[in-house]
């Protein structure tokens, strides 16, 4: 069991720095257990069971926050689901974006028929909700900066992709994009604040891309 990229440590809390093409928690399989989650509860004995607050795609890297107790785990779970956190995102997009902001509001699904890939249903699709800003153009692909108001499953790789998005792919995405290898998507999560639970102290962190 290797270690993790620790950007802040407390009695009550972790937050990491996870690389693309890891998991956040463990999967299905004896091949699928090494993750954030295992090697936390390996490096803190006393972790809970299910540090688990809120989880990255396995392509996608950056920051997260993980609970070592109970207390913490849900209060913090309540900060996601009122939207208290503010997380932040860079991303490099697959083309030439023109438009230098906006937001974006889709409604979309698991489809049980290609799992995990994700489709625009406006009917009984959830909405999620992203907002934009281009950063620049290098070499023909569009850096961009994301702040997503909601948590969907792929939210910020749809957004990007479909055509009612941004219609342009995240660079290395093997979903929506052109991507064929795990650890090659461009999407980064960059900043992370939230209030810790043990003394209601602000906490705001920044992890820059290496993209």
């Amino acid at each position: 069991m290797k270690t993790l990229d620790i950007i802040h440590q407390e009695s009550n809390l972790v937050v990491v720095n996870k690389p693309s093409g890891f998991l956040s928690v463990p999967g299905r399989g004896p091949d699928m257990q090494d993750c954030v989650v295992n090697r936390l509860k390996a490096l803190f004995p006393q972790c809970m069971d299910q540090p688990s607050v809120h989880r990255l795609d396995m392509d996608t890297s950056g920051l997260l926050v993980l609970a070592l107790c109970k207390e913490t785990q849900r209060h913090l779970a309540m900060q996601f689901e009122k939207r208290k956190v503010v997380k932040t995102y860079i991303a490099l997009l697959d083309g030439v974006l023109s438009s230098d902001h906006g937001e974006i509001q889709l409604a979309f699904r698991l489809d049980p028929d290609n799992r995990p890939h994700q489709v625009y249903d406006p009917v009984q699709g959830k909405v999620g909700t992203t907002k934009w800003r281009r950063l620049g153009v290098e070499d023909g692909k569009t850096r961009v900066e994301f702040k997503p108001l909601t948590g969907r499953t792929h939210q910020l790789r749809l957004h990007a992709s479909h055509e009612l998005g941004l219609g342009i792919p995240i660079v290395g995405d093997r979903l929506y994009g052109t991507g064929s290898e795990p650890g090659q998507l461009k999407l980064h999560a960059t900043t992370l604040a939230f209030e810790n639970p043990e003394n209601g102290q602000w906490l705001s962190f920044e992890n820059c891309p290496l993209f």
